[in-house]
């Protein structure tokens, strides 16, 4: 996957060793599930009557308030996974950023595979010769969601896991 070795101390919260904060994971989950949501008409045209991706996005914010815990959003995380197995392209990489976004409520570093994942679902969508812009648009639009908060987290994550994250942050 496109988690890094060692984990950063960054996105481990204070409880188990690290230094983030609660209120800065559950942004960092709101933001994936942004990212998530904005592409999930993309899964959501090929597969309408599948809504695991749709709850895995779902679980993300309601863990975020308090009402599911992280295992009922990691557990969703799974089903949206399922979701994509069988599918290709931006159906495929969207589905796959919604599990990623639920999976931040286990995970925090998760929050950068919604992205990354969101941006390839974009590519993958847009017409031949178009998909590196639309990238670049889809990764600028996904900053302007950051709230200030977390923003210098995550544009240096973005900075030190680009070359693993398929160099979609190169906007």
């Amino acid at each position: 996957m496109i988690l890094p070795k060692p984990r950063d101390r960054r996105f481990i919260t204070v409880r188990r060793g690290g230094v983030l904060q609660d209120s800065d994971h559950h942004l960092l989950a709101l933001w994936a599930a942004d990212c998530a949501q904005h592409v999930l008409p993309l899964f959501e045209a090929v597969q309408p009557s599948d809504d695991r991706p749709r709850r895995a996005i779902e679980l993300a914010r309601a863990w975020t308030r308090g009402e599911v815990t992280m295992t009922q959003a990691r557990t969703a995380a799974g089903f949206a996974n399922a979701a994509a197995r069988d599918l290709s392209g931006a159906a495929r990489y969207a589905a796959y950023a919604a599990a990623q976004a639920a999976a931040v409520a286990h995970v925090a570093a998760h929050e950068l595979g919604a992205a990354a994942y969101a941006i390839k679902a974009v590519r993958a969508a847009a017409p031949k010769g178009e998909s590196e812009s639309a990238g670049r648009r889809e990764c600028q639009w996904q900053r302007e969601q950051l709230p200030a908060a977390i923003r210098d987290l995550v544009l240096d994550d973005q900075r030190l896991r680009n070359s693993i994250c398929w160099s979609v942050f190169d906007c």
